[in-house]
């Protein structure tokens, strides 16, 4: 499996912008489709934003979408979500995940997750 170090979180007003990285290790990055997931308390994880392994082929929840965009360098084996006009409700846990498979977007189709960084959006 791929190893997987979130950092990037913080604290951020609303309207603010934040940039995640995902620095991955122990397998080709180039094989794994990515994706961003947040977890706040007392809900379940849910999906963010995922790219496919070429970086030809991005996707969004659809309360991110046009706020957030996710990109990757597969020569810094680096997966990156940026993300602007922040509300109070993005406040969460965000996790990168890796897949074998080709658009991933269930957390059961990720094999590979990191430990997770904070972000707190104030109002």
């Amino acid at each position: 499996q791929v190893q997987l170090v979130e950092s990037g979180g913080g604290l951020v007003q609303a309207g603010g912008s934040l940039r995640l990285s995902c620095a991955a290790s122990g397998r080709i990055f180039s094989n794994y489709a990515m994706g961003w997931f947040r977890q706040a308390p007392g809900k379940e994880r849910e999906f963010v934003a995922g790219i496919s392994r070429s970086s030809g082929n991005t996707y969004y929840a659809d309360s991110v979408k046009g706020r957030f965009t996710i990109s990757r360098d597969n020569a810094k084996n680096t997966v990156y979500l940026q993300m602007s006009s922040l509300k109070p409700e993005d406040t969460a846990v965000y996790y990168c995940a890796a897949s074998r498979l080709e658009r991933p977007i269930f957390t059961l189709d990720f094999g590979s997750w990191g430990q997770g960084t904070q972000v707190t959006v104030s109002s």
